[in-house]
């Protein structure tokens, strides 16, 4: 690098810690400080002209021939990037190139162009409407998707108060609430009903994070995420509208299986109205000799009457329940529940060889429910009971009968429970989880609703029904109600045979 020209104005100090060179105008390198020769050694160039970017002689000639300074060339090197500014002097045709370490700020500036080009790659193509908020709600920006979503560009939303891109039932309400939230916690969920611009109904779900001043705390600037979950929403109606035409389907088609204890339940009262009746005609006849006969008369009419009355509202309950009609729950003793359902079963109990015997809690336990589908459950129950036993009789004599024992009591928890104890073959564990499935069944006739109904029943009165395997060898059915409802006097029994 010997250099025979005039003089240059331009000098370089091995004191400067930017690199420097000087330049011919050519762009070949006649001198280097000493940074320039640090610079080569730590990057492992052979020469100084290695820092200078690859077009250097169209960058010197432009230079010299436009007499300006041109500002800002990049040159990267292994492990440092360089910003190079080249003066011109004209006199001497020569260029002075000096370099300032810009490692830092260009990859600072590439790293926040790739973030920026990420984020609009994001904002544009999401599907979900990404907006800013005022702290009272008015719209500061948002993602092109809130043309789809409410039938507005971002430009139109800019200012726009939220209740009035939002419009629906209780939506100011829920606005109001989700402000509080975010002001004390920062953060807020909700489900709203809107009306698109369109016209249509649209089920959003927005979560929203407030953005705080950070001195202060108060909120500045709120951010949210809008999703339409519409389609999700109409799913779940109509798998709730499925649902309940599928529990109604399963009342009808449990019919057939309560038709049998209905049938048991009805007999009773209307064969004591016939037998009454008769009883009545003869009294009649000879009312007109012995004028006392027309007192029996009487009571046997009061007594058809009950008894009919009695038979009339089974019927008026049962179809109210298979009508999706609305239970008549009221106060009610399970013991005297226990002992009218247990009057009820006894015909079909003594044909079978089977002795009821209840077991009543003295401290009268008392219940909400509808009595009458309350005795359906027990007589289904009961008679579930009865073939049990008869199916697990086995070797027994015939002259011994068997026992179904019914329980009322409060237990330590102030749970009311009814217990339905048998003597039949009991079951297993997956037997006795498998048993309260619809369409399950062991019997040949069977449809496997009678107790999956049952259990729907005392669920319907906040109840619970479960089995577990009796000491007698059978299975227990236990009716559970919530202590809500217990007595909460100690528990005594006392055991009532039936007549002999």
């Amino acid at each position: 690098m010997n250099d025979s020209s005039p003089p240059s104005v331009f000098s370089l100090h091995d004191a400067d810690p930017q690199p420097g060179l000087l330049l011919d105008a050519a762009g070949a390198v006649l001198k280097g400080n000493r940074a320039s020769r640090d610079l080569c050694q730590v990057a492992g160039l052979a020469s100084p002209s290695r820092l200078l970017p690859i077009n250097i002689q169209a960058l010197a000639k432009s230079s010299l021939e436009q007499g300006r300074a041109i500002e800002n060339v990049e040159a990267r090197i292994p492990g440092t990037i360089l910003m190079w500014t080249f003066i011109p002097d004209s006199g001497t045709a020569r260029v002075l190139a000096r370099a300032r370490d810009a490692t830092e700020d260009v990859l600072t500036q590439e790293e926040a162009t790739r973030s920026n080009r990420l984020y609009r790659l994001i904002t544009e193509n999401t599907t979900d409407l990404i907006s800013r908020h005022a702290p009272d709600g008015r719209f500061i920006d948002a993602t092109p998707a809130s043309w789809r979503l409410l039938g507005y560009w971002p430009e139109e939303l800019r200012g726009k108060p939220l209740e009035e891109v939002f419009r629906g039932n209780n939506v100011a309400q829920q606005l109001a609430e989700t402000r509080n939230l975010l002001r004390d916690d920062g953060y807020a969920t909700m489900t709203l009903e809107i009306i698109h611009r369109d016209g249509t109904r649209r089920w959003f779900e927005i979560a929203s994070r407030a953005i705080r001043e950070t001195y202060t705390g108060a909120v500045i600037e709120v951010i949210s995420v809008s999703r339409d979950i519409t389609a999700r929403v109409e799913s779940e109606e109509n798998n709730r509208r499925l649902a309940d035409e599928l529990a109604h389907t399963a009342r009808l088609a449990t019919l057939g299986e309560l038709a049998s204890s209905i049938a048991h339940e009805m007999n009773q009262p209307l064969a004591t109205i016939v037998n009454f009746a008769c009883a009545s005609q003869r009294y009649l006849k000879s009312a007109r000799t012995n004028p006392e006969c027309l007192d029996r008369v009487d009571d046997g009419l009061q007594k058809i009457v009950h008894h009919a009355n009695r038979a009339s509202e089974v019927i008026k309950r049962l179809r109210a329940f298979l009508r999706k009609g609305q239970k008549r729950t009221a106060p009610i003793s399970l013991n005297d529940v226990v002992t009218n359902v247990a009057r009820l079963c006894q015909w079909e109990a003594e044909k079978n060889n089977v002795r009821i015997y209840e077991k009543l809690a003295r401290c009268a336990p008392v219940i909400t429910a509808d009595p009458v589908l309350l005795e359906q459950v027990l007589i289904n129950l009961i008679r579930n009971g009865i073939e049990a036993t008869v199916e697990a009789r086995g070797e027994r004599k015939p002259g011994s009968p068997s026992q179904i024992v019914i329980t009322t009591c409060v237990n330590d928890q102030n749970e009311t429970l009814i217990e339905v104890t048998d003597e039949g073959p009991g079951l297993d564990e997956q037997g006795i989880r498998q048993m309260f499935q619809p369409f399950y069944t062991s019997k040949p006739q069977g449809l496997g609703l009678g107790l999956s109904m049952s259990r729907s029943i005392i669920e319907g009165f906040g109840g619970f029904l479960d089995a577990r395997p009796a000491a007698t060898g059978g299975l227990s059915l236990i009716c559970r109600f919530p202590a809500s409802q217990s007595h909460k006097n100690r528990i005594t029994t006392t055991e009532i045979q039936p007549d002999e």
